[in-house]
């Protein structure tokens, strides 16, 4: 009987001890991260019900060739899954991120007005891959006036493409 009561107790003290280290609890102790869906056209726009297939012309466009490029140490880094601005490539499908990398002289910190982060509509290429793709990494000093895709291996897309349009969306 002794022995039965000693076990409900350290059971107790346990219990109580997770559930003040909320040990106990579904959630996981990972910080939230607010996940939006991302449309286009965008809802803020008051002629969201006409299909919009290119940005408004106000907006500046540039002309650039354009590849494609693989998360592996041969066509980057040391660090393939890690881009410039920190962020992590999905390992098993890159190419649901929908980024892409700018040559130095379109990178704001090299003299041009494209920053990390920045949303570009690029336009000329296919209908698969022409679209919205952010900017989350930099390309070898040795390029100019280009955009890498990033794709993953199976992806099954190749190709190099001249006068590719990409326009600044705010």
């Amino acid at each position: 009987m002794f022995r039965i009561k000693l076990f409900v107790a350290m059971f107790t003290v346990i219990v109580a001890a997770a559930k003040e280290f909320s040990l106990l609890k579904a959630e996981s102790p990972a910080p939230k991260i607010e996940q939006t869906p991302l449309g286009w056209p965008p809802l803020e726009l008051e002629e969201a019900s006409q299909p919009i297939t290119e940005p408004k012309s106000e907006v500046p466009s540039f002309t650039v060739s354009a590849s494609v490029y693989f998360p592996e140490p041969a066509q980057t880094d040391d660090t393939p899954y890690i881009t410039a601005d920190g962020s992590r490539i999905n390992k098993r499908n890159p190419g649901k991120h929908r980024w892409i990398a700018v040559s130095r002289d379109l990178h704001s910190r090299w003299g041009g007005n494209i920053n990390y982060g920045d949303s570009l509509w690029v336009t000329g290429i296919s209908d698969q891959l022409d679209g919205l793709y952010v900017v989350r990494d930099v390309m070898n000093r040795r390029m100019r006036k280009r955009i890498d895709i990033l794709v993953g291996k199976h992806d099954e897309v190749m190709g190099f493409w001249k006068n590719v349009q990409i326009a600044k969306l705010d």
